[in-house]
């Protein structure tokens, strides 16, 4: 082989090895920390092994659910519900989520959005 066979070679494995892992960044792109620590806002932490705590704003929630690709299914989650003057909590209704870049959408069930959570 030359030495531009070899180049050639080279950068076509190289954009190759980029493409595979461009590809498997959706997979990973759910885990992680989601909305604002702070008082009477909601917030959600999922990790990569399905496991998830956080807030509704005023009460904690914590699980486990399950990750596919972009999207995270809740499984049962315990979630005290007390009443918090001046908070609408929302997040102790989450059925599924999907994330768009930077955004986690959270929907009940049967697919209504109740909202959406920034990523921190």
């Amino acid at each position: 082989m030359t030495t531009r066979s070899v180049r050639a070679a080279l950068a076509i494995a190289a954009a190759l090895a980029l493409t595979a892992l461009s590809g498997c960044s959706s997979a990973s792109s759910l885990p992680g920390d989601w909305g604002e620590e702070a008082a009477g806002e909601p917030s959600l932490t999922i990790e990569s092994d399905g496991t998830f705590t956080g807030t509704d704003g005023c009460n904690p929630v914590e699980g486990t659910g399950t990750i596919d690709g972009d999207t995270f299914t809740f499984g049962p989650f315990a979630a005290i519900t007390k009443a918090c003057e001046g908070v609408t909590p929302w997040l102790n209704l989450a059925s599924t989520a999907k994330v768009d870049g930077d955004t986690l959408t959270v929907y009940r069930s049967g697919g209504k959005e109740i909202g959406t959570l920034e990523r921190r």
